[in-house]
């Protein structure tokens, strides 16, 4: 099967995806979003970020698509909108984890 061409304007839009993922907050805030919707200040308290980092985060998680919201009464919670964001942060950090052993046994020499 052959590779499909991207256009440039699907290409921009997944750079704008990554660029949402290249973010160690924002990361974190998927992370914590893997067991199940928060809001913001459980998120805050979770990740001990402060809560404008926290919802400034969000906004971009959530313009990107990567995380929807709910309001209940005065909350917001937030959910991932897609499981399949974590196969792609367990793909690139399964990888890293074994370049970083690697990289371990060539320096301990076993």
């Amino acid at each position: 099967m052959a590779a499909r061409q991207m256009g440039p304007e699907l290409l921009e839009m997944v750079a704008e995806r990554f660029r949402a993922l290249g973010d160690r907050a924002r990361l974190s805030l998927l992370q914590q979003l893997r067991g199940g919707a928060c809001t913001v200040n459980e998120l805050v308290e979770a990740t001990g970020l402060g809560q404008a980092n926290v919802s400034r985060h969000l906004a971009t998680l959530f313009a990107n698509g990567l995380v929807t919201r709910e309001r209940e009464g005065v909350y917001v919670r937030y959910a991932l909108a897609d499981r399949d964001v974590l196969k792609l942060c367990e793909l690139v950090c399964g990888r890293i984890e074994n370049d970083l052993a690697e990289r371990r046994r060539v320096v301990s020499g076993r």
